[in-house]
């Protein structure tokens, strides 16, 4: 196979850029580097397109590697023939290469190779080569009470059973019986009996898991409540069909786990009778219906003088037996992998717009952890990041200290000046909201709040990094300063925590945990390295993500920072264990040294390019001394790239980058990001009305629509039919992100199940 051809055909670009990218890649360069760095090469590719060809260039290499195995072992049995040769070099999919190697794989003992240790496999051929012979009469030649082959019915039954091993094992038949199943296969659900019914009526957006995790703030049920709502979840697939063609994700995802948790039975309906006749035609000289119908309700007693009923018989024992729970297994694995590259997908574009929210700079903040029975853990952090204080404070039951907790936050407030409270939404948010409201309306200050998702600041707090960051604090003090430091830096604060439980995706426990980590991390990755890294303050959690840089360096960097103080350049960078000069080559131009003794170092203008950016500056009068206030107005003087280009020695791309971040060093490309919505008051739900229009904040985006945070402590809904009328959405994503500030209106409001149902129509 031309592996770069097939890629360069699927991603729509040319050749070359492929070529590139491949022989990039086999040098070792990390994506981001590849990306920013050797635009050149590749003609500007993107992050994401490059992530796909790297992906894909790992498939189809291990396609490769996979024919190679194959083809020797088959060789090695004597069986490899020109044609399945070429067959095997021609299939595009491992599915379809294991169809080919189907028949020469080593088998476990199966009932067809029981037959033939009996002696049967003459008999099976026979029978299927002379279609007009009369099967028991040659069939009394094979009984051998010695192989236990007793009777005339036991030799066609070993007989049959080889040739229903025969048929199940061509590749050709798979091959279009998968194609019939996925056309008309119909995947059915039901509820599953001994389970018990659903207490309660419920829709299909129920069934995802981050819908409810994203919207509730509520206490811990009893048991058998929760029992009762996790049945309801599933209400919508009791008695649920749908083609294969047309199941959606988040469908196969829910109904996966509504089987995996035994609230559902779920089965694959095939055209079966069609796949029957067809395969009838296959394998039975001049075919007609009428050996279709002749086989119903007969055994291979009823059917012993007839070759062609027993060879219909043995068909549908293939198929029924054999290919058909083959093929339900294969389809709704590549169902499930489809919906879970679909939903990491989501979660990638959701995880994107979450990590690159803009930092709230030079703020002090109060980081609240609500609680109700432990207290809420309060958290003073200045504007770089550092704890100044910690306290532990009762306003919410049992204890109902409210006056007591408004004069200790008043005096913080006083004393360190703060400026912003950034509340985490769970576990009793509601009940220290409306204490915080309460208060500033007293304190007459210029003092707001902020809800944050706190998704994963409890696995933080409890981690190894957690403990080694503040050994001195206990888990909620280390909650409380992760939610200040979220609303401060969102990126340096969540790269510590597992991008798994951030909580912006749909069913992530239920998909390929190994491939959504991947893939999350190389979304972290391409974050981290697309803001830039402050080298002097920046944590091993942060640094490991920069290119080129692994979790041993990072720890290495931050071991040499403390035992040297600042790094001056980055050249320095070099003195550190294990950072060789092909790690420096990736990873320098994304690490930046303010104030140190080189200009270029607090840009992502690459060190390789340092001599080009000085000649630029020079020809055009400037000096590297002034980049501190940006250097305005270079894009005027520099008319003609090309030419420029050429003189200095570099790329047009590269050029075109060195330009840009002079006239705008250590932009923070962040700072374009909608700024989330500073609170003063509080809203209950009961004060929703139906066309109410409010400002919210999209928190999660899901295939059928997104959740935004209107202050309620209950998210809404905007289904994905109410997110535009000026054109058809395929899905939300086209429209909005996780963190945009969106204009929403009330459209229903339901108490009793708490939710809230929004449009973006308004």
């Amino acid at each position: 196979m031309d592996i770069e051809k097939k890629i360069a055909s699927e991603l729509g670009i040319q050749r070359w850029q492929v070529e590139a990218v491949v022989k990039l890649i086999d040098e070792g360069n990390t994506i981001p580097f590849i990306a920013r760095y050797r635009k050149e090469k590749h003609g500007s590719l993107d992050d994401e397109k490059l992530r796909v060809l790297d992906e894909r260039l790992r498939y189809l290499r291990g396609l490769e590697e996979r024919k190679e195995t194959i083809l020797a072992s088959i060789e090695e049995q004597g069986k490899l023939t020109d044609e399945l040769r070429a067959q095997i070099l021609a299939a595009e999919t491992l599915v379809t290469l294991e169809d080919l190697y189907r028949p020469y794989k080593q088998k476990r003992r199966t009932r067809a190779t029981i037959a033939k240790e009996k002696g049967l496999e003459p008999l099976a051929d026979a029978i299927f080569d002379d279609q007009t012979i009369d099967p028991s009469v040659i069939a009394a030649d094979y009984t051998d009470e010695e192989k236990e082959v007793l009777t005339i019915t036991d030799a066609l039954t070993g007989a049959m059973d080889i040739l229903a091993e025969r048929f199940s094992d061509e590749a050709e038949f798979r091959t279009e019986i998968r194609c019939m199943t996925w056309e008309d296969g119909k995947l059915v659900s039901s509820e599953k009996t001994g389970r018990g019914s659903a207490s309660d009526g419920s829709d299909e957006n129920d069934a995802d898991e981050t819908a409810e995790r994203s919207s509730k703030r509520t206490v811990n049920k009893p048991e058998n409540k929760k029992l009762a709502e996790r049945k309801s979840v599933y209400e919508t697939y009791h008695d649920f069909t749908s083609p294969l063609k047309k199941l959606q994700g988040y469908q196969v995802l829910a109904l996966n786990r509504g089987e995996r948790e035994k609230f559902l039975t779920v089965k694959l309906d095939a055209p079966e009778e069609r796949i029957l006749k067809w395969l009838g035609k296959q394998l039975i000289t001049d075919y007609d219906n009428s050996v279709f119908e002749s086989i119903d309700g007969k055994n291979i007693d009823d059917l012993s003088k007839s070759a062609k009923g027993l060879i219909m018989l043995t068909i549908e024992d293939s198929y029924k037996r054999l290919i058909a729970p083959a093929i339900e297994r294969e389809l709704r694995a590549e169902l499930t992998e489809t919906a879970e590259d679909g939903a990491i997908r989501v979660f990638g574009k959701n995880l994107t717009q979450l990590l690159m929210q803009p930092p709230i700079r030079d703020q002090v903040v109060l980081g609240w952890d609500p609680a109700f029975r432990t207290g809420c853990k309060l958290a003073v952090v200045d504007g770089t990041g550092k704890v100044l204080h910690t306290v532990v404070v009762y306003p919410t039951a049992p204890q109902n200290k409210v006056d007591e907790t408004k004069q200790i936050v008043k005096k913080l407030i006083d004393k360190y000046g703060i400026t912003l409270i950034s509340v985490g939404n769970g576990t009793a948010s509601r009940e220290s909201e409306m204490v915080i409201a309460d208060m500033l309306r007293e304190i007459n200050k210029p003092v707001h709040y902020v809800i944050v998702n706190e998704a994963g600041a409890s696995v933080y707090s409890a981690s190894k990094r957690a403990t080694e960051e503040f050994p001195e604090f206990d888990v909620g003090q280390r909650s409380a300063v992760s939610i200040a430091r979220r609303l401060q830096d969102p990126l340096a604060e969540l790269v510590k925590i597992d991008p798994q439980s951030i909580g912006v995706g749909q069913y992530q426990h239920d998909m390929n945990q190994g491939k959504l980590s991947e893939a999350l991390g190389a979304v972290v990755e391409d974050c981290v390295n697309h803001v830039g890294v402050d080298l002097n303050t920046a944590s091993a959690s942060l640094l490991e993500y920069v290119s080129g840089v692994s979790k041993p360096i990072a720890k290495n960097i931050v071991a040499y920072r403390e035992a040297n103080g600042k790094f001056h350049s980055r050249k320095e960078l070099l003195k550190v264990a294990k950072l060789g000069p092909k790690a420096f080559e990736q990873c320098a131009g994304f690490l930046r040294i303010n104030g140190g003794s080189e200009p270029l170092d607090a840009t992502s203008v690459h060190p390789e390019s340092y001599a080009a950016a000085q000649e630029l500056l020079k020809s055009v009068g400037f000096d590297d001394e002034e980049l501190g206030s940006g250097l305005v107005g270079l894009s005027l003087v520099t008319k003609n790239r090309e030419e420029l280009s050429e003189k200095l020695g570099i790329g047009v791309e590269t050029l075109n980058d060195i330009i840009e971040e002079l006239e705008k060093p250590g932009r923070d490309p962040r700072d374009e990001m909608p700024k989330p919505i500073l609170r003063g008051d509080v809203l209950e739900m009961e004060d929703l009305k139906e066309g109410m229009v409010l400002k919210g904040t999209v928190r999660n985006v899901i295939d059928f629509g997104a959740f935004v945070d209107i202050g309620v402590h209950q998210d809404g809904l905007v289904h994905i039919s109410q997110l535009t009328d000026k054109k058809f959405v395929k899905h939300p994503l086209d429209v909005v992100s996780v963190g945009d500030i969106v204009d929403v209106r009330v459209l229903s409001v339901d108490l009793k199940k708490k939710r809230i149902g929004l449009s973006m129509i308004l």
